[in-house]
């Protein structure tokens, strides 16, 4: 498995803007095997829910809550994944976890340990 480590987060006031990074133990993009990379996040009291995944050369996805907002990009060379957090509200507190998986079958699924953002308004 890819160990992920999670940095950035913390506490903003509403409209503010945050930077999330996620650097992976191995390589995330060679010849044999290409991985995808996603952000989740988990707000109290609910269900965990994709906020935004890239592959790699492929066109990024959103949750519609984020479009607009939030931009997920990835540096192959430093096994990183990054989560550009703009305009931020009150609805956007959550943990925020770092996700990867096996871009080819989806397998070797990795989590990072959890970020808490908090907003405020």
């Amino acid at each position: 498995q890819v160990r992920l480590v999670q940095s950035g987060g913390g506490s903003v006031q509403a409209g503010g803007s945050l930077r999330l990074s996620c650097a992976a133990s191995r390589s995330i993009f060679s010849t044999y095997v290409t991985y995808t990379m996603a952000w989740y996040r988990q707000a109290p009291g609910k269900q965990r829910e994709l906020v935004a995944r890239i592959a790699s050369g492929g066109t990024p996805t959103y949750a519609d809550s984020v479009k607009g907002r939030f931009t997920i990009s990835r540096d192959n060379s430093r096994k990183t994944v990054f989560l550009y957090m703009n305009n931020l509200k009150s609805e956007d507190t959550a943990v925020y976890y770092c996700n990867a998986e096996k871009t080819a079958d989806r397998s070797d699924t990795s989590w990072g340990e959890g970020t808490l953002v908090t907003v405020s308004s």
